[in-house]
């Protein structure tokens, strides 16, 4: 079974970037979807971007422009590059796989602070 872990979470001011990193146990060339999700406290999980195996990308509105999704395969990992960062992006970011109905396999999350 697919593991997959997150990294590059942290506390940064308005305005700033981060870069989040989903390594996976196995390789993820074959799995149709992977996505980021966000959670914020007391809301609802979100599904924030996800891109195919074919390299198609989706994102939803808050953060086009902002984020980008991308892969590589050959280090079976997944970013989700943040730039201008907002307090309204604020959340546990969990990076996932599977398809467009049923996503599999989840990691555990990593944690995302934006202050004013």
């Amino acid at each position: 079974q697919v593991q997959l872990v997150e990294s590059g979470g942290g506390l940064v001011q308005a305005g700033n970037s981060l870069r989040l990193s989903c390594v996976a146990s196995g390789s993820i060339e074959t799995i149709a979807r992977m996505a980021w999700y966000r959670q914020a406290p007391g809301k609802e999980r979100v599904l924030v971007a996800f891109i195919t195996s074919g390299g198609s990308t989706s994102y939803v509105d808050s953060v086009k422009g902002r984020f980008t999704i991308s892969r590589n395969n050959a280090k079976n990992t997944v970013y989700l590059q943040m730039n201008n960062l907002n307090p309204e992006d604020t959340g546990v970011y969990y990076c996932a796989g599977g398809t467009w109905i049923t996503y599999k396999y989840w990691g555990q999350g990593t944690q995302v602070t934006v202050s004013s």
